[in-house]
């Protein structure tokens, strides 16, 4: 895939709405923004926020920035912690030597080659205030709730309703709002089971941990480098962020019980109870357990594994990121993949400008002839 051939006219450039604005859908509007298209951005939420704290992108990720809008490549590098090693590494967690409680030491059992440029990871927060920075103003929209959308025809561009009573238009629609997409559920219908992402019987207890503590709890190397510490019914990923001045700890625990409590997927947790999932533990994870905050988050980790989408798109109405394919954190690629999806849905929708421009094309059959073959691209890719 090649980087793009230069902005679109104004005549043949299509209005592109995008529902949800967090990275998946900012990097989407920067990508279609250099390319000369109209972008709006519908976010519900008062001010941009993101939900969890580290993210990590593999080189292939990085790659789509840099071909997408060089500048989201250079915004993620200046917040991003470079990860020494060029591998992933799995330690046991559980078996230690019982004789000796004060040794954290950890058995290696593999590593997994992470490409030439490693693996970065920073604090979503802070990659996401550096992609606000660079779009420009009026692109946005919050308190935007999105409800349903209407195809008039191919002779009017599609109707955007949203939970206000407000209406827009545009001539595609993109849902980036995440793993509970409502574009998703209109698209699929709502009592179709791929509408929603399930539960994955793994919850989740997330927190920071100043870099200094981190290391007298695991030592420099696993400190400063992302590490799985492997055990039954549970496993415990840490990774630098925020400059190499916190360690990101996320803390996964099996629950054989179905999730209860109907839509939200976090309730507030403590220490205490991290602490007594982890009791026959490595004093090395234990100590991290121990550096934990008091009062924490338990994330339910649903996916889309059970029920996936189908397809992505569905007339001039197409899905990206977590809406198309949530994933569970455990392979640390699905912020990955809505990047590969914003590149390929840029090139394409871009080509089908190139095709408008100076013909006798129908804007929408272009427009749904790219956004079909968007996704036929991604479909199989993203099964993870």
């Amino acid at each position: 895939m090649t980087a793009t051939k230069g902005a679109a006219t104004s005549k043949a450039a299509l209005d592109v709405a995008i529902m949800g604005g967090g990275i998946v859908g900012l990097i989407l509007a920067l990508g279609l923004l250099r390319r000369g298209f109209t972008v709006k951005v519908y976010e519900q939420a008062q001010e941009f926020h993101e939900i969890g704290a580290g993210v990590a992108f593999t080189a292939n990720a990085q790659r789509c920035m840099e071909l997408l809008d060089p500048r989201i490549l250079e915004s993620m590098k200046r917040v991003a912690n470079k990860n020494p090693n060029d591998y992933y590494q799995y330690v046991d967690g559980y078996n230690h030597r019982t004789d000796d409680p004060t040794d954290t030491r950890e058995e290696l059992l593999f590593k997994i080659y992470a490409g030439d440029v490693g693996f970065d990871g920073c604090h979503r927060a802070h990659f996401l205030a550096e992609l606000v920075k660079l779009l420009p103003p009026g692109v946005v929209e919050f308190r935007k709730r999105f409800d349903s959308y209407l195809d008039r025809g191919d002779d009017q561009k599609l109707l955007l309703q949203f939970c206000d009573g407000t209406t827009a238009e545009a001539d595609l629609a993109v849902g980036c709002d995440g793993i509970k997409s409502r574009v998703r559920q209109k698209m699929f219908g709502e009592e179709n089971p791929a509408s929603y992402a399930h539960y994955t019987h793994k919850v989740a207890y997330r927190g920071l941990i100043p870099m200094d503590a981190a290391v007298a709890a695991l030592g420099q190397d696993r400190a400063f480098n992302q590490c799985m510490h492997m055990g039954p019914k549970a496993h415990v990923l840490n990774f630098p962020v925020a400059m190499h001045t916190m360690m990101n700890v996320v803390a996964f625990v099996h629950d054989p019980n179905d999730w209860s409590i109907e839509g939200k997927m976090d309730v507030p947790a403590s220490r205490d109870e991290v602490v007594a999932a982890f009791t026959d533990w490595s004093p090395a994870v234990r100590g991290m357990i121990d550096l934990l905050p008091d009062q924490l988050t338990k994330w339910a980790i649903f996916d889309t594994y059970d029920y996936p989408a189908p397809f992505y798109a569905l007339g001039r109405v197409c899905l990206a990121g977590d809406a198309a394919h949530a994933s569970s954190p455990h392979h640390g690629a699905g912020a990955g993949f809505g990047v590969e999806d914003a590149l390929v849905l840029s090139t394409l929708l871009e080509e089908a400008v190139a095709t408008l421009r100076g013909r006798d094309t129908h804007r929408a059959a272009a427009v749904t002839a790219s956004l079909q073959a968007y996704s036929e691209a991604r479909h199989e890719r993203s099964q993870w």
